[in-house]
């Protein structure tokens, strides 16, 4: 039953401390939301009211208009209204899409110029309904199924678990002036062909159908919430964060429930279910863009990174980065040793190493630096010379991995090692080297 004491436990079960928030109320006229703002004005908080009259149904539009904002007068409410003009290029199609646009951009301008923390529209329960059963056509799935949430991205609905027939009488009881919407009763959109024709018939089969779908809809939220922190889990399990990326792995991802995969990838936009195959069966290398995501395919990871502000992708690989390491070699001395260890950071590798290069053969000064395009170097212990980039790709080193590797160069900017993996053979110090560089 609908009363102002049920109506503050609502409000209290999906806000915290709702007496010090502020909240402005989408109010059409209707029976729903003109309780929706009696109920407001009786718990003396800040809100204020906004109203579009879309010009659509001739004078009845103006009338809806003028009930709210007398209700507003009356009771000292801020009022906001827009009144859709020719500017506004109503479509001839998809009215209730360009619609429901419209009215949310006016109401975030208003929220935000007035600074108003909440937006609270009017759903009720026979909505919830008529929402379960659009998505259950659509194969929506669990989060489909769940119906409207209450409390989403501070767009909050007090009203859901309220029959439409209780704000009825709750507007009797206490005397709430309300219009009715005549177009509601056409058949026009798929909506109102399931209010006006099938809810009726499932309301017919049991006396206490929407009580029952109330606590069904209560079950599957539960239900959604506990399977999304198992998902959760396991992607905190198979995943690394950096600044820049999200890293999956992909094998400990590929042995998860098809279900498993799509969950997680659709939270960066992967949310055809055709796709997620493609994915796991691409080349190493390729890349998978969603709206505001890029998936490269790494070996045994699978790299996501978000578009940057400009719209621009990060590049996967920063070669900005230079430090002169040596600007000559003391010949007066037979040997140097230079330690990296508190010049540079080798991260996520494990591994100490030391070596010897012929200082007569380099041409110095040195430098640490990042991987170019192009770069190639003759590795110790194999013959021929290869490409860095083909090196790392041998050696299976990822791509996060790649940003944190520094080469070791000469003037002419010639590869004379990977750090820590391999040197260069044609720098490397023999039996009848006189000037020795070690470089650990």
């Amino acid at each position: 039953m609908l009363n102002l004491d049920h109506f503050k436990n609502q409000l209290k079960n999906i806000v915290d401390t709702p007496e010090n928030r502020s909240y402005l109320l989408a109010v059409s006229g209707g029976a729903d939301s003109m309780v929706l703002a009696h109920c407001f004005k009786d718990l003396a908080v800040r809100f204020q009211i906004a109203h579009i009259n879309y010009k659509l149904r001739g004078e009845d539009s103006d009338l809806d208009q003028k009930t709210v904002e007398g209700f507003c007068e009356k009771n000292d409410v801020k009022f906001h209204l827009y009144k859709v003009s020719e500017k506004d290029q109503k479509p001839e199609h998809s009215i209730q899409l360009w619609a429901r646009e419209l009215r949310y951009e006016f109401f975030r301008n208003v929220q935000r110029e007035e600074n108003l923390e909440f937006l609270v529209t009017a759903h009720h329960l026979n909505d919830q309904l008529e929402t379960f059963i659009i998505n259950l056509s659509k194969a929506a799935g669990i989060n489909g199924l769940s119906g409207i949430p209450a409390n989403d991205n501070h767009i909050l609905r007090p009203l859901l678990n309220f029959t439409k027939e209780e704000i009825y009488e709750f507007a009797e009881e206490n005397n709430i002036e309300y219009r009715e919407d005549l177009s509601n009763k056409k058949n026009d959109y798929l909506r109102n062909k399931i209010r006006n024709e099938i809810v009726p018939k499932l309301l017919e089969t049991n006396d206490h159908f929407l009580e029952n779908f109330r606590k069904s809809i209560s079950y599957l939220n539960q239900t959604k919430d506990f399977v999304q922190q198992q998902i959760q889990e396991i992607e905190n399990r198979i995943s690394v964060i950096n600044k820049e990326y999200k890293v999956l792995s992909k094998n400990k991802l590929n042995v998860e429930s098809d279900f498993v995969k799509f969950e997680i990838l659709k939270k960066y936009g992967f949310n055809q279910e055709e796709e997620i195959p493609k994915i796991f069966k691409a080349e190493n290398g390729s890349s998978f863009f969603s709206n505001d995501y890029r998936l490269i395919v790494n070996y045994d990871e699978l790299v996501i990174s978000k578009k940057m502000e400009n719209g621009e992708w990060k590049p996967e690989e920063q070669n900005d980065d230079e430090i002169l390491l040596m600007e000559n070699f003391d010949f007066s001395e037979n040997q140097i040793t230079f330690n990296l260890e508190n010049i540079i950071e080798i991260e996520q590798i494990n591994k100490s190493f030391e070596w010897e290069f012929d200082a007569q053969k380099i041409r110095f000064p040195l430098r640490l630096r990042k991987q170019k395009d192009g770069d190639e170097f003759f590795p110790a212990g194999f013959s021929g010379k290869k490409k860095v980039s083909k090196f790392f790709r041998d050696e299976k080193i990822s791509i996060l991995a790649r940003q944190k590797i520094w080469l070791l160069t000469d003037r002419e900017d010639s590869v004379l090692g990977i750090i820590p993996f391999r040197q260069d053979r044609n720098f490397i110090a023999t039996k009848d080297t006189k000037k020795t560089l070690k470089i650990r």
